[in-house]
């Protein structure tokens, strides 16, 4: 009988001997042919030399070049091997990060059982078999109905997971101020890099919704993920379509049963170009630079209506702030292009 594995060539990328040769040795069983690096860098040279390489399995904590620093090498280079990691991270946000630059998984140390990591290699060597779509629906479902039942625990990775209160993103300064009152559920924000020069965010009301709130705020970074992914394989000088991302959202929110209006806006900055989009469903926001100011109209939330028919407002500016409230709470973010010119 042939083994699981036979004929699968992967790539180790771990700094921890021991756990790399007991790991390397049962991928072996399984008739994988295995290469291992000591770092990111290592990983790199190895790239390079070796073709065919079919799946990547990855530490995160290493020395010359980490786990997060090589994935999003290969990101930038158009590398798209698979790449599951596994690391004893207890950091959320590097969970997050990885996922958002392509991680297929992530497993934590340590690992009790090995038929863990040959499941979901599995999973990505042979998606038609170990993925098909009726079991990632159930999966995801199961998923929602654990988070559901767990409100509190749900919330708590919500505030894990909120970006830092000052950053560097795509050339971009970033800060940003957030004012809820107590006890009330309020604005959620995020951010991310689209390219070297572009950023997006979001924010999300999840008062409106008791039930569903904070669920549809994990849902959103699910959504947000894969468009960052999507936007980074298939880029293009073309603007984001904003009304269309927010009618995929509302589709994708009523296709998981999450009933409520969910208060939505989307925000783009091209720090080159200095060219700001703000598309609005349900929120206030307002844009200034210098003197100027605009008010973009709030608009119907998602969740109300089949189809969507969003604000929006366009501008050019090195150095703006938008803020955005609702009843209960306020975000002031502050943005500055380090372009000149």
């Amino acid at each position: 009988m042939e083994k699981a594995l036979a004929g699968k060539k992967i790539l180790i990328v771990e700094d921890e001997p021991v756990f790399c040769s007991l790991l390397a040795g049962y991928l072996r069983t399984l008739g994988a042919k295995v290469l291992v690096a000591s770092n990111g860098a290592v990983a790199l040279q190895v790239l390079g030399r070796e073709a065919h390489i079919e799946l990547i399995l990855c530490d995160l904590d290493m020395p010359v070049m980490n786990g997060i620093e090589f994935i999003a090498k290969l990101t930038n280079e158009g590398i798209s091997i698979p790449v599951i990691i596994i690391s004893a991270t207890n950091k959320m946000a590097e969970i997050d990060e990885v996922l958002r630059l392509g991680a297929k998984d992530v497993l934590l140390k340590p690992v009790s059982d090995l038929n863990e990591i040959k499941k979901s290699v599995l999973a990505y060597l042979h998606p038609t078999v170990f993925m098909s779509g009726a079991i990632e629906q159930n999966n995801l479902n199961k998923d929602w109905l654990t988070l559901k039942h767990n409100s509190d625990e749900a919330l708590n990775m919500l505030k894990q997971l909120q970006p830092p209160v000052s950053q560097v993103i795509a050339h971009c300064k970033v800060n940003y101020r957030k004012l809820n009152m107590i006890d009330k559920p309020g604005l959620i924000l995020d951010m991310a890099a689209l390219s070297d020069n572009e950023l997006a965010f979001y924010c999300l009301d999840i008062s409106r919704s008791k039930e569903y709130g904070v669920i549809s705020a994990l849902l959103l970074r699910v959504v947000f993920n894969s468009l960052l992914q999507e936007h980074i394989v298939h880029h293009s000088r073309r603007l984001p379509s904003m009304a269309g991302i927010l009618n995929r959202i509302n589709n994708l929110l009523e296709g998981a049963g999450l009933q409520g209006q969910f208060p939505l806006l989307l925000g783009y900055y091209h720090t080159i170009n200095k060219t700001v989009l703000l598309t609005s469903a349900g929120l206030h926001a307002s844009i200034k630079s210098g003197n100027r100011q605009i008010q973009l109209d709030s608009g119907v939330p998602l969740g109300t209506l089949k189809t969507i028919c969003s604000n929006q407002v366009c501008s050019h500016s090195a150095e703006w702030q938008c803020r955005i409230w609702n009843t209960n709470s306020q975000i002031n973010l502050m943005l500055s292009s380090m372009y000149s010119g």
